[in-house]
C-alpha cells in the first residue's frame, strides 16, 4: 500500500531535493514500512534519503532492509556516515552485514568505528556460521547479586538505552560466570530492599557459544524464551540470543528444508535479490542429477521395447516428464517462498519481472539438460532423430514448465487465495499432461507423423 501512495511522492522529493520532507517521511512511518518503500529505490536514491533522517531512526529502517540491498547501500557510503551507522546497530544485525562484505572493506571499515565496538565485531566475527556465537548479540544487561532492588533499578536505567532487551537480567559472579537470572516483572514485583540473590532463578537453561544455531532455537520455541544466554566453556556469560533472532534460524532452516525438498540447492538471499546464474547453479545441479536418473530409467526401458520403428518414444518418455516435473517444482517453491517472505504480495511490476527471471533461467537450464538429453538419447538409440525429439521436447517443457511453476502461485495469490495451494505434487502432475502433448506434437513435426 505504501509504496503505491508514497514511491511518486518520494520520487519527487528526490528530484526536488526536498531534505525537510524526506526527514519527516522517515518518521512518520514505521521503520519496516520506510524500508520497503526504500527497496524500491535505486540504491544511490535510497542513501540519499537515509542521510536526511535522524541517526537512531536510519538504524531502525536500514536493518529491516533486505541484507543484499544493505550491501548495495554500504557500497555508495561515505565511510565516515557508514562507521556510525555500525556503531549504533546492534551487535547481531553488524556482524550478519559485515560477514557478507569484502573482507578488504571490513578491515578499512574499522579503524573508523570506536574501540569497544571494534573489538565486539571481531569477537563475534570468529564465531563459525551456524554457531550460537555467530547469531548472539553482547547487548545484555547484567547485575551481580549482592545488591538490592533499588540499586538494581538505579543500575538498569544507565544500561539499558545500549540492550536489545532488558526483560531478563542475567547475575553473573567477579568473573562474569553465569549464577541466575531475574525477570523484570520478578524485580518489579519485589520489595525494594531485597537482594537479587533472595530473589534470582539459579536454574539457568543456556547455550554453549558453538553449540548449533538451529538447536538454540527450539531451546527457545520449546521454553518460549524471550531470549537465552550464551556462555563458554567456562560457563562465563558472553552474549544472548533474542526470540527474533531463533524465529529467523527457524524460518532459514524452514526454507532450506522447502528448497531441497524442490530439489534446489538453498539460497543465500530471497528469490528476487539472487542473481540469475547463481539460481541456475542451485538449480542446475539437482536437474542433472535427477536427469542422470531419468537415463538410468530410459536404460532399463530399452531391454523391454517392443523392437519398432518407434518404441524409443515410449523409453524416452519418463525422462522428457521427469525435466518438465523437476523444474517446475522448482519454480513453484522458490516463487511460493518469495511471496511468503516479501511482504505477502508481489510488489507492482514484480510478476512480470519473475516471468522474465524464469524464462531467462529456464532457457539456460533447458539448453543445458536439453545438449545432455541429445547426447544420451543418440548414444542409446543411435539414431540422430530421436535425439533431436527427445532434447527439443524437454527444451521446451523446462521451460513452459518453470513458467507454469511461477505463474500459478501469483495467480492464486491474486485471486486473494494461499499460493501454497499450487504444491508441488500439483505443479509436477499439470506439467506431465502439457509434456505428453508436446512430446508427440514434436514427433509428428519431425516425422511427419504421429510415431504410432
Amino acid at each position: 500500500m505504501y509504496n503505491t501512495l508514497l514511491l511518486p511522492d518520494l520520487r519527487l522529493m528526490l528530484i526536488e531535493n526536498d531534505t525537510r520532507a524526506m526527514s519527516e517521511l522517515g518518521e512518520v512511518l514505521f521503520p519496516a514500512d520506510t524500508a520497503e518503500l526504500l527497496a524500491e529505490l535505486a540504491p544511490e536514491e535510497a542513501v540519499t534519503v537515509l542521510m536526511q533522517i535522524r541517526l537512531e531512526r536510519r538504524v531502525e529502517i536500514f536493518v529491516f532492509l533486505p541484507l543484499q540491498f544493505q550491501i548495495e547501500l554500504v557500497e555508495k557510503m561515505d565511510r565516515k556516515d557508514l562507521s556510525r551507522l555500525l556503531e549504533e546497530m546492534a551487535a547481531d544485525d553488524r556482524v550478519d552485514l559485515l560477514e557478507r562484505l569484502d573482507p578488504g572493506h571490513v578491515e578499512r571499515l574499522l579503524p573508523l568505528i570506536a574501540q569497544a565496538e571494534r573489538a565486539d565485531i571481531r569477537k563475534l566475527l570468529s564465531y563459525p556460521d551456524g554457531s550460537a556465537g555467530s547469531i548472539m548479540t553482547t547487548e545484555y544487561a547484567s547485575l551481580p547479586k549482592n545488591i538490592t532492588v533499588r540499586e538494581a533499578f538505579e543500575r538498569l536505567r544507565v544500561q539499558a538505552p545500549d540492550r536489545e532487551t532488558i526483560y531478563y537480567i542475567y547475575i553473573i559472579d567477579n568473573d562474569r560466570r553465569l549464577i541466575g537470572f531475574v525477570s523484570m516483572r520478578r524485580l518489579i514485583l519485589s520489595k525494594p530492599d531485597q537482594e537479587l540473590a533472595s530473589i534470582m532463578q539459579q536454574d539457568v537453561i543456556s547455550v554453549r557459544v558453538d553449540d548449533d544455531d538451529e538447536y538454540v532455537a527450539s531451546l527457545v520455541h520449546r521454553y518460549d524464551f524471550i531470549a537465552i544466554p550464551v556462555v563458554d566453556a567456562e560457563n562465563r556469560l558472553v552474549g544472548i540470543i533474542t526470540h527474533d533472532d531463533a524465529a529467523d534460524v527457524m524460518r532459514e532452516k524452514a526454507e532450506e528444508d522447502q528448497h531441497r525438498l524442490a530439489a534446489v540447492e538453498p539460497l543465500e538471499d530471497s528469490y528476487l535479490t539472487t542473481p540469475v546464474l547463481v539460481l541456475a547453479q542451485k538449480r542446475g545441479v539437482w536437474l542433472f542429477f535427477l536427469l542422470g536418473a531419468a537415463v538410468l530409467t530410459a536404460w532399463v526401458l530399452q531391454y523391454f521395447e517392443g523392437g519398432d520403428d518407434h518404441s524409443w518414444i515410449i523409453m524416452f518418455l519418463p525422462l522428457v516428464l521427469a525435466s518438465g516435473g523437476n523444474a517446475g517444482s522448482q519454480s513453484a517453491a522458490l516463487v511460493i517462498s518469495a511471496l511468503a517472505r516479501d511482504q505477502g504480495k508481489l510488489k507492482s511490476g514484480g510478476a512480470f519481472h519473475v516471468l522474465f527471471r524464469e524464462l531467462s533461467l529456464s532457457s539456460l537450464l533447458g539448453g543445458s539438460v536439453a545438449l545432455i538429453s541429445f547426447l544420451c538419447a543418440w548414444l542409446l538409440t543411435g539414431n540422430p532423430w530421436p535425439a533431436v525429439i527427445v532434447s527439443s521436447t524437454v527444451l521446451l517443457v523446462v521451460v513452459l514448465a518453470a513458467m507454469t511453476g511461477a505463474a500459478l502461485p501469483i495467480i492464486i495469490q491474486s485471486l486473494d487465495a494461499d499460493p501454497a495451494y499450487m504444491s508441488t505434487p500439483l505443479i509436477a502432475a499439470m506439467v506431465d499432461v502439457i509434456g505428453v502433448i508436446i512430446y508427440f506434437n514434436v514427433a509428428r513435426l519431425v516425422l511427419g507423423h504421429y510415431p504410432v
